[in-house]
Order: structure tokens, then sequence, then C-alpha cells
């Protein structure tokens, strides 16, 4: 079978036959031919094989199928699914929070600084200069409330699972985040990520100077990052995944073989060719093909 079609629910046994069986007819009446079920995890996610239509044309019939669904699903070549190397936003990605924000509302500016955030992480302003902004709305602020947001850390439902499965399979894991590398080894640490990629908060003493280093880690070096990362192992943009939420993570997206939109604001949701829109961050796992009995912690 050339194709595959997979099948996920947000929670366990959410996922039952009769989806299945509707999954089944709706390939069969594009005219596929379609192949035995493999639950990835009983109750919850599956891959069916299919072959004689276009995966593209295959998943909008599905979308079609079971819109309003809490499921997410993608229709795929079956061959190379499993990817060797992962790169991943950080804030709302493989971890829960957006740090800026919450150091601006430990601050006390978070009405200043919030509103410029979800601004930009919908794409209607540019990132690069957002971020000067907002960075310099911290001018003078003491360095020790950097350590409260750090006690905030937290990792998404599936970020351990997704990084810890891949490397004992082989894959080299990356955080590549818009945001602030205060904050990003201490969650690549959580997670186990190899390495971690992010921009520099400039510091005064004993408070905050208002400046970012430049050059700024923007959309643009996001997907340098993979290109790089990937180049460095010898392995192909096409045998990487990428996952993110924010409009700044649309061309390292784009440019990695899996690129998944992680709950993602409606520009990435659009631009994304996979989506998670329910299940969280072992999503990722299933749509590679992994069996839930291969995760890893």
């Amino acid at each position: 079978m050339r194709s595959v079609l997979t099948l996920i629910a947000a929670t366990p046994g959410a996922l039952r036959d009769d989806a299945l069986t509707a999954a089944r007819d709706a390939l069969l009446g594009l005219g596929a031919g379609v192949g035995a079920a493999d639950w990835l995890a009983p109750g919850q996610a599956f891959d069916l094989p299919f072959e004689n239509v276009e995966a593209a044309q295959a998943e909008r019939a599905l979308r079609e199928r079971f819109a309003g669904a809490a499921f997410d699903l993608a229709a795929q070549p079956a061959q190379n699914r499993r990817k060797r190397l992962l790169v991943a936003d950080m804030e709302s990605t493989i971890i829960t929070r957006e740090l800026l924000n919450e150091l601006a509302v430990i601050a006390g500016i978070g009405p200043q600084i919030i509103p410029i955030t979800e601004r930009s992480m919908r794409g209607e302003i540019d990132f690069a200069q957002s971020l000067r902004e907002r960075v310099a709305l911290l001018k003078g602020l003491p360095v020790s409330l950097l350590d409260r947001v750090a006690a905030l850390i937290e990792p998404t439902p599936g970020a351990r699972a997704l990084v810890q499965t891949m490397r004992a399979h082989g894959a080299y894991t990356a955080l590549v985040s818009g945001g602030f590398d205060c904050f990003t080894g201490l969650a690549a640490k959580l997670v186990g990520m190899d390495e971690d990629r992010a921009n520099h908060l400039v510091i005064d003493g004993e408070g905050l100077a208002g400046r970012v280093s430049e050059p700024i880690l923007d959309p643009a070096a996001k997907k340098n990052s993979l290109l790089e990362i990937a180049a460095a192992r010898g392995i192909a943009a096409a045998d990487a995944a990428a996952i993110g939420d924010g409009a700044n993570d649309i061309p390292m997206l784009l440019t990695a073989g899996l690129g998944a939109a992680f709950r993602g604001k409606p520009a990435v949701a659009a631009a994304a060719r996979f989506r998670l829109d329910h299940a969280d961050l072992t999503g990722l796992l299933y749509l590679q093909g992994y069996h839930a009995n291969e995760f890893r912690e």
C-alpha cells in the first residue's frame, strides 16, 4: 500500500470500530484499495493503509467525513514516516506557557506585553520587531524575576514521551525557540532534548537591559536552524519532524518532512501540512507510525 491514513483521538477509548468503518467506507467510496487496519493504540489511534487515491484527496474526504469530531487525522505516503530529527518550538508547544507573558504578569506590565505577543503569534506583526518592543518594556526589572518565571516551566502532556521515544529510536532532538536561552536550557533538560537554541536577554548589572542580543532568532532563523542541525548530521529535511504553534514556526514547519501545527493559531493551522488540534504531543508519534507500547518516558 502506497499511503496510510492515521486517525487519532484525544483520549483512550474515544476511537471506536464505527470510526474505523466510516474511514474505510470513505476511502472505498473514492475508489481506493484499502488494507487491514493497524491499531497503534487500542481505542485511540489507528493506521489504515490505502492505494489508488492521492493522499491529499483522501485527507480532504476524511476531514469532511469527520468534521466536528474530536479527532486528528492525516493521510501521507507509507514509506519513510519515522523521522531522524525532531525540531520543536518551546512555548505553548513543548512547555505549557508563554514565558515572556508570565514575566510581564509578575512585573505588573501584562496588559502592555500580552496583546503584542498574541498579535505576533497570529502573524499580524513582525516577530523580531515585536520582540524588541516587548523586551524594551522589561528594562530595569530585577534579574531575580527570571528565576520566578523559570519555576513555572512545565512540560506539555506528551512532550517527554515524544522526545524520549524518538531519541530511543535514534533521532536527534532540538528545541528551537523565539524565546530566551535562560529558559530553553531548563525546558530542554526537563524533557531530555539534545540541544536548544533561543534568543539571549541582555543583563545590565542586577537588572534587565531592555535589549535582546542580535541577530534575533526569528522565523527565518528557525527554518535555518532546522537545516543546519539536519546538515550537520547528514539528515535530509524530508527526514525531519517539526512542531510548533505560532506564526514564527511556519517556515520551519513547511521545511520539515513532517511539519505539524500543535494547537496552531489560525494562520499556522492553515499553512501546516499536518495538524494536531486534539491529541497531545504523542500524536506526532502516531503520525510516524509508532505504537503506544513503543513509547518511552
